[in-house]
């Protein structure tokens, strides 16, 4: 039987565990986990969301860098058959060798991995369907934020383009301990597309670079880049691509929806044309 004792949380893993049952079940049920799916869960901690897991799930991934949850951990996966507990980094670990591929990610993510972790997993687990995560409410806007707004970024953009937000719940800092600076927000996201790895790393460095500086012009923030072919933009190049999109000079990365980039990124040639 899994034990749930909670050891003091460590600040440089960024550590806020759920501690209300009533949140908990409040979170699986948004995240819908059903028989056929493969759970990756990051950040299991004492358990507490990986024993309802895997009493869900077809099987589970869980991952924890803190050793102090190990022997917990350990002893929850000995007995089982569905469940594999890695005691590691996993934005160091290679994603798409995981077997069975996950299907799900449900997890309380913190800060600092956050949108890392949603990013590569979008980008290296293609088997990926559904994403059941908490994060810190500026993130969570952050991920599904709309042009011209404060919160519309690069992340957005990339987001956006491969996923869509189903519902989102406003978390309580207090359902947390210890409880975080800043409020949280459970966010369900699920796959709308793939993209060959090579044509979404073009599109990720096209994208991130008008946004390097977000007040800058795309003429300027583009002008210089390295294309996939290996010739750099110059600013004709940018310019033409705005005026095929019926779009001034003068405009900024924030007013471009993610589809227009994509049409950008084909106007410039770094995507084949659709």
């Amino acid at each position: 039987m899994a034990t749930h004792a909670r050891p003091p949380a460590r600040r440089r893993y960024g550590q806020h565990h759920l501690v209300d049952v009533g949140t908990l079940e409040a979170i699986l049920a948004m995240a819908r986990v059903g028989p056929g799916d493969v759970v990756l869960e990051v950040g299991a901690a004492s358990g507490l969301l990986t024993t309802r897991l895997i009493e869900q799930a077809a099987f589970v991934h869980a991952f924890e860098i803190d050793l102090r949850f190990a022997e917990g951990l350990t002893r929850l996966a000995a007995p089982r058959d569905d469940l594999q507990v890695y005691l590691l980094d996993a934005l160091r670990y290679r994603l798409a060798d995981l077997e069975p591929a996950p299907t799900a990610m449900v997890a309380n993510l913190a800060y600092n991995i956050a949108i890392p972790l949603v990013m590569r997993t979008i980008a290296v687990l293609p088997s990926l369907r559904r994403w059941a995560v908490m994060v810190q409410k500026e993130l969570g806007e952050r991920l599904f934020a709309e042009p011209r707004t404060k919160a519309y970024s690069a992340v957005s953009v990339l987001v956006q383009l491969s996923c869509a937000r189903e519902a989102s719940r406003p978390v309580p800092r207090t359902v947390f301990a210890p409880p975080p600076r800043v409020d949280s927000t459970f966010v369900t996201f699920t796959r709308t597309a793939t993209r060959p790895a090579d044509e979404a790393f073009a599109l990720e460095t096209l994208v991130r670079a008008a946004f390097a500086q977000r007040r800058k012009q795309l003429l300027n923030s583009l002008s210089g880049l390295g294309a996939p072919g290996g010739r750099a933009l110059t600013r004709d190049d940018v310019r033409r691509a705005l005026e095929a999109l019926g779009l001034p000079e003068t405009t900024r990365p924030e007013e471009l929806t993610p589809p227009t980039f994509v049409t950008l990124a084909e106007e410039l040639g770094w995507l084949p044309t659709s």
